[in-house]
Order: structure tokens, then C-alpha cells, then sequence
């Protein structure tokens, strides 16, 4: 998504450890025209599929993943990384290890919000290792949710996650995917 890699470009910033922080339009400053514009491609990349409902992860994947569901007309849901006084014991959970950082999430979803036999699009913000994607997709087996696809904002193709999850034959639709980036802020797309 050309508008995507361009917004990359000259607003995102590469740090140490192969970080891309992104943070002044996309997931701490929320640029809604982008948002918009993703929804839009996201529904025209899965519009052939039968989706009830978007699930991403708290908290960066909610923004661009509310704006998909306005797109689709169906609810989100958000596994959330923390038992909360407002969450009952009836929950389907899995371990999340966040690259970023460096801890693992233990993340839930209450089991009346993801039925058995629902097609799931998720939604999220990265793509690197997959950690994020796999656990979500773990949520959706334990339910007995059909996965009908993956819509990422940013792949680092150059890490696994993107691979893995294509290999597993998951359908994978990444808005800008990331060959190479080095401290210099040097960005180079795929």
C-alpha cells in the first residue's frame, strides 16, 4: 500500500534491536484517514470471504482494527493482556511473548465473544516473529473459530513470522512489507 510505505518513510523511525516505531501516526498518534484507508484495502483483499467478526490484541491492533469492522460490518474483539475484575473465569487464554517488549502476555478472550464456527479475520499492527498472530490464531482453535485470514499494517519480512504463517497456509495480507531497515532510517520495501 503505496500512501503506507510513504507514511513509513517519513515518519517512521528505526531504532536499535531492528524496532520500527511508528508511533506519531499509527499506534500511540492515530492518523484516521491512514486507518481508513487500510480498512478499505483489507476488506478489498478479503471481500470474497465470509468474515463475523475482526480479533486483534490489545492494545495497538484496536484502533486499526475498529476501523476494519466498521469496513466489514461485523464486532471486534481484542484478546486482553490482563485479567481485569470485569472478566469472568469462562476464558479461552494463551502465552503471547511480545518481541517488542520483551515479555510474555498472557491473553484472553471470554468465551461467549468467540463461538465455535465463526469465520475470524485478524487484524494487527506488526508482523515480525508471528508470536502476536499465533496466539490469536491459538484463541480461535480452542474456540473452533475458523481462521479466514491475516491483515497486518507492517511485515518485517525479513523475520520468519510472515513466512511461517503462509507455510501453515494461512492467508496473509501485509499493507507494507519490509525487506530491510537499519539505524539510519533506511527503509527498503519488498
Amino acid at each position: 500500500m503505496k500512501i503506507l510505505e510513504e507514511r513509513i518513510k517519513k515518519d517512521g523511525v528505526v531504532l536499535e534491536g531492528e524496532v520500527l516505531k511508528v508511533g506519531s501516526f499509527l499506534n500511540h498518534q492515530i492518523d484516521p484517514k491512514l486507518l481508513k484507508a487500510m480498512a478499505e484495502e483489507w476488506h478489498e483483499s478479503f471481500k470474497n470471504e465470509k468474515v463475523d467478526k475482526i480479533l486483534t490484541i490489545e492494545a495497538s491492533g484496536i484502533a486499526m482494527a475498529s476501523f476494519a469492522a466498521y469496513e466489514f460490518g461485523v464486532p471486534l474483539l481484542f484478546a486482553k493482556k490482563s485479567k481485569t475484575a470485569n472478566i469472568g473465569d469462562d476464558v479461552f487464554s494463551t502465552d503471547v511473548k511480545s518481541y517488542t517488549h520483551g515479555t510474555v502476555n498472557h491473553v484472553q478472550v471470554e468465551k461467549r465473544f468467540l463461538n465455535k464456527g465463526e469465520n475470524v479475520l485478524i487484524i494487527d499492527d506488526f508482523l515480525a516473529r508471528g508470536e502476536a498472530l499465533k496466539g490469536l490464531i491459538d484463541l480461535c482453535n480452542q474456540a473452533g473459530a475458523h481462521v479466514v485470514g491475516c491483515g497486518v499494517s507492517i511485515e518485517k519480512a525479513f523475520q520468519p513470522g510472515g513466512r511461517e504463517l503462509r507455510e501453515k497456509g494461512y492467508k496473509v495480507e501485509s499493507l507494507a512489507r519490509i525487506k530491510s531497515m537499519n539505524g539510519q532510517n533506511s527503509i527498503e520495501f519488498c
